[in-house]
């Protein structure tokens, strides 16, 4: 009798032992096959923000001021078809329009300074980096921006405007003029002074 059972134990564990072989190739095949047809998803969690690797944003960081100092910070959309197509030229990946942009209360943007003349640099017109009124951590910080074009009268020699009480000075003094043209972009911060995404 117990020669009967360790027969039928030995037939089902070789059964059991040939079963876990084949479903683990199975899962490796699986898992091989799921790579090829969608290799964005393969080494997923290397790519996970937070890990130690890069998000593969495309998006390159474009420089600006904020009370003197340097930050970095991207377009993503633009109420306006040709100022999307202004900044997508400018820095490369498509900037989106969005009409409705222009419809968001004056009390829940913020503002920037844009310059149209002066001292030539990586600003989308060819000149200084825009000024910003707020960062992260400003309690009426906002990424929806409220375009300000900012230009140098004639005759005046133009010097790089850092911070929007520089460019309300300039102003005051007959310097500059600035134009509101009702174009709204939605430009989020990556790094300012004391902080970054």
């Amino acid at each position: 009798m117990a020669d009967v059972g360790t027969t039928v134990v030995k037939r089902w564990g070789g059964r059991i032992v040939i079963g876990l072989g084949l479903w683990l190739i199975v899962l490796a095949l699986g898992a091989n096959i799921f790579g090829r047809l969608f290799p964005a998803h393969q080494h997923a969690e290397a790519q996970m923000p937070g890990m130690g690797a890069s998000t593969g944003n495309p998006t390159p960081p474009v420089k600006g001021f904020y009370k003197g100092q340097g930050i970095r910070f991207i377009h993503t959309e633009a109420s306006d078809p040709r100022v999307a197509e202004t900044l997508t030229k400018m820095m490369g990946p498509k900037v989106l329009v969005v009409p409705s942009l222009r419809e968001v209360p004056a009390r829940l943007l913020a503002d920037v300074y844009v310059f149209m003349n002066g001292v030539k640099g990586e600003g989308p017109f060819g000149f200084q980096p825009d000024v910003f009124d707020t960062a992260p951590g400003d309690a009426k910080y906002t990424p929806l921006r409220r375009v300000n074009i900012v230009s140098w009268k004639s005759g005046i020699t133009a010097r790089i405007l850092r911070a929007v009480e520089d460019v309300q000075r300039a102003r005051t003094k007959g310097e500059v003029t600035i134009v509101q043209p009702g174009v709204v972009v939605n430009m989020p911060f990556l790094s300012w002074p004391g902080g970054q995404r």
